[in-house]
């Protein structure tokens, strides 16, 4: 790879206005793929979150244990496919900030790249749909029959921050003026390794640690665009 300048983008909340994972499960069940039952599951976790019973993060861990106990047995093949619908469907819900950062680190040709806790097979078609550079997402084994075994391989969500260093590391990449937005602590890990970490519509957590760090805070809301600090 040419050594370019690098910038780090999450997914949800952050370029995507919605969640990747919430609409891939929904579609999922909706087309039969996923057991029915499931639905009540997802609309109680949901509505628990919007109505702060719980954190954004542990909403986040029961859609991973949902997809998780739903994947198995699945074809690949069937996943690939509802996961480029959904993207198909939510392409255009993005926010105007990261969409015009993204559109201005591309004429700067930075190396852009996405990672995020939602399953490969999603975050590839959002990836693509953006004309991103790279992207890491959830990996999930498949059998020889190409049917998923529902064993984990690689969940990234865990450390961020990881990725990014084992990935500069293989690429022999630099730092230097590198930029990062993400918007849960959860991002944290790899907004203290960039130059210039944006903290976008932060939550609680990641909010009281960019006025900490004196990093930069921004929030959009309808069509106004906020910076903080």
């Amino acid at each position: 790879m040419k050594k370019k300048k690098l910038a780090i983008f999450d997914i949800d909340g952050t370029i995507f206005r919605k969640n990747l994972m919430f609409e891939l499960l929904s579609e999922l069940v909706f087309a039969g793929v996923f057991r029915k039952t499931t639905k009540k599951e997802i609309t109680k976790m949901y509505e628990d979150w919007v109505h702060k019973r719980i954190s954004y993060e542990k909403h986040r861990d029961k859609m991973i244990k949902l997809y998780h106990q739903n994947i198995i047995g699945c074809k690949e093949i069937d996943i690939k496919k509802i996961a480029k619908k959904v993207v198909g469907l939510n392409v255009e819900r993005v926010y105007m900030f990261t969409k015009d950062l993204i559109a201005d680190l591309k004429k700067k040709e930075y190396y852009l790249v996405i990672i995020s806790g939602s399953p490969i097979e999603a975050v590839s078609a959002y990836a693509d749909s953006l004309d991103f550079d790279d992207f890491y997402g959830s990996v999930y084994e498949l059998d020889e029959n190409n049917y998923y075994t529902g064993r984990e391989i690689y969940l990234p969500v865990w450390n961020k921050g990881q990725v990014v260093e084992n990935f500069i590391e293989k690429y022999d990449l630099s730092l230097k003026d590198s930029v990062g937005v993400g918007d849960t602590d959860s991002d944290a890990n790899f907004l203290k390794l960039v130059e210039k970490p944006i903290a976008f519509n932060p939550n609680k957590e990641l909010k009281e640690l960019a006025e900490k760090k004196g990093w930069r805070i921004v929030v959009e809301r309808k069509d106004v665009i906020y910076k903080i600090n």
